[in-house]
C-alpha cells in the first residue's frame, strides 16, 4: 500500500490551525516543520525548563499523510472551509510501501567530519577503517554529528593538541565526550540535566569502548579542565557563563555552540569577562565561539 504526502505552505499564524484541521479531515499524521531548516534563515525556537512555551517558525511546511487514493482536491476544499483560508500553496508526493526500519536507517549514512574522524551508525561499515570512527545510532538524546552545531565542535576538537582533560557540558548523546577520548584526551567528563542523556551517553561510550564519567549536572562536583565544550542553547550559555569559566583552567580552551549568528555578539561580550575570545566560526546559520581562559 502506498501513501500520499500533502505538503502545505503555512505561516506562524495558521500552521497550527491547518495541522489540526488536516487531522480532523482524516489525515493519518500531520507535522509542522521550519520551511527554512538547514539554511541561513533557520530559526531556533527550542525551549528550556522554566521558559515560556516557544512560538512557531515564521514560515512553515505542514505535512500530512493520507491513503494514496485520497482526493487531494476534496481535501483542499474541505481544509479551506475548516480554516477559512481561501487558497493554499501545496505539493504532493507518493510514498510507496516499504520496510520502514530499513528506510529510516537509510537516512543515516556515515558522516565525515574530517578525513580522520567519522560518525558511523551500527548498520554501516566504516568507509575509512584507518580513521577514528565513532559508532553512534540516532536515539533519544541530541547529537549524531549531522547538525552544524555538533560538527563545528567536532571539527574544533580535532584541531586541539596535547589536551589531557575535557568537560562536555550538556553531553546529549555523549558524542563530543567520546570524540575527545578517541582523539587522545586522558580524562573526559560529560554532564547533562536530562536522565535520558546520561543513559544514552553511557551506552554510547560502552559501544565505543571508551571510559568516560557521566554525571547529572546538578550533582557534579567541581573540577577544572584543559578544555570545556558546551553545545547547548544560547540562553543557557548566557546563564552558565560563570560556571563554565570556573570549570576551565587558566590557559584552557573553551568552545561554545548552539548559537545563531544574531546571538554571537551578546555571548562574546559575556564570555570576554573570563576568556580571550577568537574570531567566530560559522556553518550555515550556526556559530562556534572559542576562547582561551585568562
Amino acid at each position: 500500500m502506498a501513501w500520499l504526502l500533502l505538503k502545505i505552505d503555512a505561516d506562524e499564524h495558521n500552521a497550527d490551525a491547518i495541522s489540526d484541521a488536516l487531522m480532523r479531515i482524516g489525515a493519518l499524521s500531520a507535522s509542522i516543520e521550519d520551511a527554512n531548516a538547514e539554511t541561513h534563515a533557520e530559526q531556533a525556537i527550542f525551549d528550556e525548563p522554566g521558559d515560556p512555551p516557544p512560538g512557531i517558525w515564521q514560515q512553515n511546511i505542514v505535512t500530512a499523510m493520507f491513503d494514496e487514493a485520497t482526493d487531494v482536491t476534496r481535501i483542499i476544499s474541505t481544509l479551506s472551509r475548516e480554516t477559512n483560508i481561501q487558497a493554499f500553496q501545496y505539493s504532493t508526493e507518493i510514498i510507496a510501501e516499504q520496510d520502514w526500519v530499513h528506510a529510516t536507517q537509510a537516512q543515516f549514512d556515515p558522516i565525515k567530519i574530517t578525513n580522520n574522524l567519522w560518525i558511523v551508525p551500527t548498520w554501516h561499515v566504516a568507509p575509512n577503517q584507518e580513521a577514528i570512527n565513532i559508532v553512534l545510532d540516532p536515539g533519544l538524546a541530541f547529537g549524531t554529528g549531522s547538525h552544524p552545531t555538533t560538527s563545528l565542535c567536532l571539527e574544533w576538537l580535532t584541531q586541539q593538541q596535547d589536551i589531557n582533560s575535557v568537560l562536555d557540558y550538556g553531553c546529549g548523546s555523549g558524542i563530543l565526550a567520546i570524540a575527545a577520548k578517541k582523539l587522545g584526551a586522558q580524562h573526559v567528563v560529560g554532564v547533562d540535566i536530562d536522565d535520558q542523556a546520561i543513559i544514552a551517553s553511557n551506552n554510547n561510550a560502552a559501544q565505543n569502548r571508551v571510559e568516560i564519567d557521566f554525571y547529572d549536572a546538578n550533582t557534579f562536583t567541581q573540577q577544572t579542565f584543559d578544555v570545556v565544550v558546551a553545545n547547548i542553547l544560547s540562553s543557557a550559555l548566557m546563564v552558565l557563563a560563570p560556571v563554565l569559566a570556573k570549570y576551565c583552567k587558566t590557559g584552557g580552551k573553551l568552545a561554545l555552540s548552539g548559537i545563531l549568528e544574531s546571538q554571537k555578539d551578546a555571548l562574546t561580550t559575556r564570555y570576554s569577562e573570563w576568556f580571550n575570545m577568537d574570531t567566530p566560526t560559522q556553518k550555515n546559520a550556526w556559530i562556534l565561539l572559542t576562547g582561551t581562559k585568562r
